[in-house]
């Protein structure tokens, strides 16, 4: 299970990696939105502030699952991204669900098996 889960960890490091460089240097063309889902790109982008905060957080967090440092830390603050990824995928951009269930599955799996380090959260004090 240690081996499975150094290579989820990994495999989600490198895709939330991808993700943010691409985003920054601009190396791979933004997908042609269309319908509401293009809508809701708009907004995003016309806020100034959001996308870039996410995809910081991508940055971040993929460095952190990579190097195998901070991951408790980055379950945490990249699942609202997640559940955000995958949400948005399966009510406008249903072509990308896959890969957003991938993700989001990923997380949950890290999640649980790095449990015993959110157990002090959960205790009544």
């Amino acid at each position: 299970m240690k081996i499975a889960t150094i290579i989820v960890r990994v495999l989600i490091g490198l895709l939330l990696l991808f993700a943010s460089i691409s985003f920054f240097f601009k190396l791979a063309p933004e997908p042609e939105a269309t319908g509401n889902f293009k809508a809701f790109n708009m907004g995003l982008v016309a806020s100034t502030y959001l996308l870039p905060l996410a995809k910081t957080i991508e940055l971040l967090c993929g460095i952190a699952f990579v190097t195998g440092r901070y991951v408790t830390l980055a379950n945490i603050l990249i699942l609202p991204i997640t559940i955000n990824i995958l949400f948005i995928n399966y009510f406008l951009a249903p072509e990308g669900l896959p890969i957003a269930g991938l993700l989001f599955l990923a997380n949950i799996f890290l999640i649980y098996r790095y449990w015993d380090n959110y157990r002090s959260v959960f205790k009544a004090q």
